[in-house]
């Protein structure tokens, strides 16, 4: 038997009449006639005695239904798991983002998500840089969230929206708490050396250098968190991403910009032969909204 012909004997032996299957499949009653003699035919028997406009089963009908209803309650599944893919309901996001992400945007992103779209599944890690590749080829992650991504072969770079770095500075050293520090403030500072945890600190090395400020540093670290801890004990200030610093505030410290601001970008990734889903893509909205906040 074709679906179809399971469809239509479906809706038969249910209903009783061909009337009542063609108003259930939303299809004409000559529609519902036809495939179903067609069944009959291939089948070799006959499914229904004709009686007064009432179909009655015959006994084969009744061995056959058991069977075609598995089937038939199969196909509601597939239809119904089709419609909720359409409606972004249904599916699994796997996510790789940079730590400092961690601290609002994704998880704001992600609660906002939900309240939509409470049945998809999320795996997330965390990931940098030089470890996004692996985990996109390795497909541990469908999209991977970096700050400013090097190029990387075969993967498509998605630009999300713009991050700063700021400076992170102790509020006992600054009691007026500036909005901006200059190059002859920080020259006359303590500066937590991070300047080897990536594209970032490169970024943030070369403006302090260039801005005349001595980066030598007897406190030298690899991870933003760590520095962003350090600086709460007031053993100096460090040049750290926005979100980053915004996720350790504390009454004991501060956060001031560069002037002019220094800005740098935030891109998703995916691997070009493996286009991002369509519950993937209806979640990039909301990181970017995040992101943009």
């Amino acid at each position: 038997m074709r679906l179809r012909h399971i469809e239509v004997f479906h809706s038969v032996y249910t209903t009783g009449s061909i009337t009542g299957a063609a108003k259930l499949l939303f299809v004409s009653q000559p529609s519902v006639s036809k495939v179903l003699a067609h069944a009959e035919m291939q089948l070799g028997f006959q499914l229904f005695h004709r009686n007064k406009g009432q179909l009655i089963p015959t006994p084969e009908a009744d061995m056959l239904f058991t069977e075609v209803d598995k089937t038939y309650r199969q196909l509601r599944s597939i239809r119904k798991m089709s419609e909720n893919i359409k409606r972004n309901d249904f599916g699994q996001i796997n996510l790789a983002f940079t730590p400092a992400l961690g601290f609002d945007v994704v998880p704001k992103a992600l609660a906002k998500f939900r309240q939509e779209h409470p049945n998809i599944r999320f795996d997330l890690e965390t990931t940098h840089n030089d470890q996004a590749l692996q985990a996109l080829t390795e497909h541990r992650c469908d999209l991977a969230l970096l700050y400013s991504s090097p190029p990387m072969p075969g993967v498509t770079k998605i630009e999300c929206g713009e991050g700063e770095i700021v400076i992170l500075y102790p509020k006992a050293q600054f009691p007026d708490e500036p909005k901006v520090l200059s190059p002859e403030q920080l020259g006359k500072t303590e500066l937590i050396g991070i300047w080897d945890s990536g594209p970032l600190g490169e970024l943030a090395y070369d403006r302090l250098t260039n801005d005349g400020v001595q980066v030598e540093s007897n406190l030298q670290v690899t991870s933003y968190y760590v520095a962003a801890r350090m600086v709460a004990q007031g053993l100096g200030c460090c040049t750290i991403d926005k979100f980053t610093a915004l996720g350790n505030l504390s009454d004991k410290v501060g956060i001031a910009s560069f002037a002019p601001p220094l800005t740098f970008k935030i891109n998703g990734l995916y691997l070009d032969n493996r286009p991002l889903s369509k519950v993937s893509e209806a979640f990039l909205k909301y990181l970017k909204t995040e992101i943009s906040q």
